[in-house]
């Protein structure tokens, strides 16, 4: 399983990263299967750098903050009025129970039927495992103040030259502290877990966000191998959270960078970021261009 950071700022997006989105890979030994944790505001336009927005197989979504929904929005725009068509199945969404009324709220649709002709809403329910190619996804209820937040514990197995192996990442999503974010992470191969908070800043806001310190508190409890700190807002001091992480938990642990690629069982860089806008033009653009009298020029690197 690989994990790519399509965005990791808290809160809102910032200048080097969109909100929070979550890249997953891995390949069940026929073909390989793409699915996002959350799609949070800006992180629409970045994802395609990494990937053509018809090979999602699934959206899981942590809770309903617009900093980790609100671009199922852009991509409704995108399934529904596609012009050459989706060509695809509806796009699968696992989510807080609202998640379908809460987008066609957004965007000034009836809530019947809302987005429900591009997407198959589906509800996640505390502890229960729900499977997509070779990813099993588990949500755990978590402390933030919505009326549904989960941390996803997901485990891929995955046939690889010859061997069947599986690898597990837990997301915490936006949490602070509790047993199930602990229970989500038990022996994980590498934790993405949220440091908005900074210790002595925050101290009087409770049950919103860990700070460095509490995620290496999980993190040595929960007994993880790897740890990437994320969901750092823009006010908040990446090297002071590590600090405070490093402090708790003496595992191997950086902060999660935009646009780089993990490998999730070995902690590697896999690749660096993308600044290319598209990895390819899309067949609908091209066949636009077409029926408009222009001509496609290939750009290098980008054919």
């Amino acid at each position: 399983m690989k994990l790519t950071i399509i965005g990791s700022t808290g809160s809102f997006p910032g200048p080097g990263s969109p909100a929070s989105c979550y890249l997953l890979t891995g390949h069940d030994g026929t073909r390989p299967w793409r699915v996002l944790m959350d799609l949070g505001s800006g992180s629409l336009g970045v994802l395609q750098r990494y990937m053509d927005l018809k090979d999602i197989d699934a959206i899981f979504i942590s809770h309903l903050h617009p900093d980790h929904c609100m671009d199922l929005c852009g991509l409704h725009v995108a399934v529904h009025w596609d012009p050459a068509g989706w060509g695809r199945d509806r796009v699968l969404v696992y989510g807080p129970s609202m998640t379908g009324d809460r987008m066609a709220d957004a965007y000034g649709l009836p809530r019947d039927p809302g987005m429900t002709e591009d997407f198959d809403f589906r509800a996640f329910k505390n502890g229960e495992t729900v499977k997509v190619g070779p990813f099993k996804v588990t949500p755990y209820d978590v402390r933030h103040p919505v009326e549904e937040a989960f941390a996803l514990r997901v485990e891929a197995t995955e046939k690889l030259y010859g061997e069947t192996k599986t690898s597990v990442l837990t997301y915490s999503g936006d949490t602070d502290s509790c047993d199930g974010l602990v229970e989500a992470a038990r022996d994980a191969d590498l934790f993405l877990c949220e440091a908005a908070f900074q210790e002595g800043r925050d101290d009087g806001l409770d049950g919103v966000h860990l700070t460095g310190k509490r995620a290496g508190e999980a993190a040595r409890e929960a007994g993880v191998h790897r740890m990437l700190l994320t969901h750092i807002p823009v006010w908040t001091d990446s090297s002071v959270v590590l600090q405070e992480a490093r402090d708790e938990y003496e595992g191997e642990l950086a902060v999660a960078v935009a646009g780089v690629t993990y490998g999730v069982r070995s902690g590697d860089r896999l690749s660096e970021p993308k600044t290319n806008s598209m990895s390819r033009i899309p067949v609908s653009l091209t066949e636009a261009i077409r029926k408009a009298g222009g001509q496609r020029h290939e750009v290098p690197g980008q054919g």
